[in-house]
């Protein structure tokens, strides 16, 4: 995101030229993201919005409001006799490039942690319930405690139990549609991470809360609103996703780690080790190991590869472990 997301594929490049210059009807448009959305990941509708962080608070304030439009202009302030609570277990409160709940918090919500950072049982969540629950948010993403937190499976089935509807975050997932599978009732996606789209989010799901989060525009999602350029492209870069060749670019991207590895082979104080994806999406990265016999720093190398010329720009998020990681 920090470095303007991913390269845009020509599809949706052309569909973002051609309504630039023609006037539509927004709903009419939104109506038909939401066929393409719904056939893509299998939920009943969905909509476009301004990214995943947007359509997290949007979610959200559905699972509040329903479709009283009143209570919807009352948001965020105003939530009485309104559920307002939101579960998250402890381990997946991350900051993102912004912390996780303040995308609750916009929407007039109070986040109730449930578990320790290392551990959530089945109680912490069942015992986090209350007459003011409004959803359960699950977080699918690196940034997440990999280990001691509940499945999804295991999450929605304690919120379903009680009436609690689970919203996933799934920015970065490649699964468009084991989530809902999963028991999920609403899903939100970037559009332009692994899509390749335009600055978007995806938000997708059981229609009656897709209806109820697509109506906050009409209230704090105001301030959050998706352009038609944006949803355009959006669909296009998801039908693009249908007809990509994903095992080509799976294998280009295995090449291009392989190089890598191999050139940094030998060199005094640095090891390198191809890894998967932490959350099962079909990529691995580059583990780059830094030790102080290299003279640097995992820190100082990665900025110094930053401000090479070229820029090589690196995940550093964990430089402070001795390691930084790379992308193909």
């Amino acid at each position: 995101t920090a470095l303007g997301a991913s390269i845009i594929v020509p599809q949706a490049i052309a569909a973002m030229s051609e309504i630039a210059s023609q006037w539509v009807e927004m709903d009419d448009l939104q109506r038909a993201a939401s066929t393409v959305v719904a056939r893509l990941t299998g939920g009943e509708a969905g909509f476009i919005t301004a990214c995943c962080a947007s359509g997290i608070t949007m979610a959200i304030a559905g699972t509040m409001t329903g479709t009283n439009l009143l209570a919807i202009e009352r948001l965020p302030d105003d939530t009485e006799g309104l559920k307002s609570e939101v579960i998250v277990q402890l381990g997946h409160i991350v900051n993102y490039g912004a912390p996780i709940d303040q995308s609750i918090r916009l929407a007039g919500a109070r986040t109730v942690p449930a578990g320790t950072v290392s551990v959530t049982q089945d109680y912490h969540v069942r015992e986090a319930i209350r007459d003011r629950t409004a959803a359960g948010l699950y977080v699918v993403a690196h940034h997440t405690v990999q280990y001691g937190m509940l499945s999804l499976e295991e999450f929605c089935e304690i919120c379903h139990a009680r009436g609690v509807p689970v919203i996933v975050d799934a920015a970065s997932e490649y699964d468009l549609r084991g989530f809902l599978a999963r028991g999920a009732d609403i899903v939100v996606y970037s559009g332009h991470k692994f899509l390749s789209g335009p600055t978007s989010g995806i938000v997708t799901g059981r229609k009656d809360l897709v209806r109820a989060a697509y109506l906050q525009n009409r209230g704090v999602a105001r301030a959050m609103k998706v352009g038609k350029e944006s949803i355009a492209g959006t669909m296009a870069a998801l039908e693009a996703w249908e007809r990509r060749d994903h095992a080509g670019i799976r294998k280009r991207e295995e090449a291009a780690l392989h190089l890598w590895k191999d050139a940094l082979q030998g060199l005094p104080g640095i090891a390198a080790h191809i890894i998967p994806d932490p959350t099962g999406n079909p990529l691995d990265r580059l583990q780059v190991f830094v030790t102080p016999e290299s003279r640097f720093t995992a820190a100082g190398l990665a900025s110094a590869l930053a401000a090479g010329s070229p820029p090589i720009i690196v995940r550093n998020h964990e430089v402070e472990l001795g390691h930084f990681f790379l992308d193909p």
